[in-house]
């Protein structure tokens, strides 16, 4: 499976309203579900899942009943103590 980040614009967005979503998201009929980041006053959320294709995880947006503005495919991570393990030229 691939590693896939996605932006999703949702303007006016609750706490419950996010919640409201979870037994949905807990499906991964087409995706599965690593994380996601939301700032509740700007509407703005970032999701990680793991998938076979870009087109799995609109069909999982699709789905859910989330609109997506970008899905990108992550080709390299690294946390904080992967990159103080990489030495310096």
């Amino acid at each position: 499976m691939t590693t896939y980040v996605s932006v999703h614009q949702a303007p006016a967005l609750a706490p419950e309203e996010v919640a409201s979503y979870v037994p949905e998201i807990q499906q991964n009929t087409f995706a599965e579900f690593q994380q996601c980041f939301i700032n509740l006053e700007q509407g703005y959320i970032v999701t990680v899942y793991d998938a076979d294709s870009e087109a799995a995880v609109r069909q999982e947006f699709d789905r859910i009943g989330w609109p997506v503005d970008t899905v990108t495919e992550v080709h390299f991570s690294v946390d904080a103590a992967g990159l103080a393990a990489i030495p310096a030229p």
